[in-house]
């Protein structure tokens, strides 16, 4: 047993995984700076235009992501290196999220008059 701890203690995987630990572990703190920054500008934006900006919904979205697969690397719940070790997360379905939620308000608050009913019955 003595010789299994000495073989993990000298062990270059472990100690270069540190390292990178660390390193992750400064650019998590980057990304949640950045993260507040994006909360408080998106505020901001809604507040003046009464509508959020795609854009930073957009790169939130693939913030978000990011900060999920360090904090997977940091706690061994993944191997994979996170950016920029790996590519920048992409959202798989912020485009159809967002015409989505564009078109569903209209369509919700659409007024339903009797004369389009009336219309289509002088139709028939």
């Amino acid at each position: 047993m003595n010789e299994d701890i000495k073989s993990n203690l000298t062990s270059s995987k472990h100690w270069l995984r540190l390292v990178f630990m660390v390193l992750f572990a400064v650019f998590l703190q980057v990304a949640l700076a950045v993260l507040w920054v994006l909360v408080c500008v998106q505020f901001l934006f809604a507040l003046v235009t009464e509508s959020d900006n795609p854009k930073l919904r957009y790169f939130a979205a693939s913030l978000a992501i990011y900060i999920h697969g360090t904090i997977n690397f940091l706690t061994y719940n993944s191997e994979e290196k996170p950016f920029p070790f790996a590519d920048w997360p992409e959202t798989p379905s912020a485009s159809a999220e967002q015409t989505v939620a564009e078109h569903a308000p209209e369509a919700a608050t659409a007024p339903v008059t009797s004369e389009g009913d009336g219309a289509a019955e002088e139709r028939a």
